[in-house]
């Protein structure tokens, strides 16, 4: 039997009085990261005895809405991504990066 490795990925929100996130660090030993600051987090995890997603959004409050457009379709291009290496479903991965190019165009990211 092989050994196994355990790494960790550590997040750390800051939260004002009112529990809305003022600052957002995350740290990741493996990979080189230590405490360093991220304006918005978006985390999905599947359950699967619940057959459901579980989520967990945050964003700082001085995250600038340019920014979050930038961010959100960033994301939905990696989901794409993902989900072709995922699948091997190569046709609606490319379905999902014309939606991509359509959000982009609809917000004038394409610069």
């Amino acid at each position: 039997m092989a050994d196994t490795i355990n790494s960790e990925i550590k997040f750390n929100i800051e939260l004002d009085e009112n529990r809305v996130p003022e600052k957002l660090t995350w740290s990741a030993q493996d990979g080189g990261v230590q405490a360093e600051e991220a304006k918005a987090i978006m985390l999905s995890i599947w359950d699967s005895k619940a057959k459901e997603t579980m989520r967990i959004d945050l964003w700082t409050k001085d995250m600038p809405v340019d920014e979050m457009k930038i961010f959100f379709h960033q994301t939905l291009v990696a989901m794409s991504d993902t989900f072709k290496r995922a699948t091997d479903d190569e046709k609606m991965a490319d379905t999902m990066k014309d939606f991509c190019d359509y959000f982009a165009e609809k917000l004038d990211l394409t610069k």
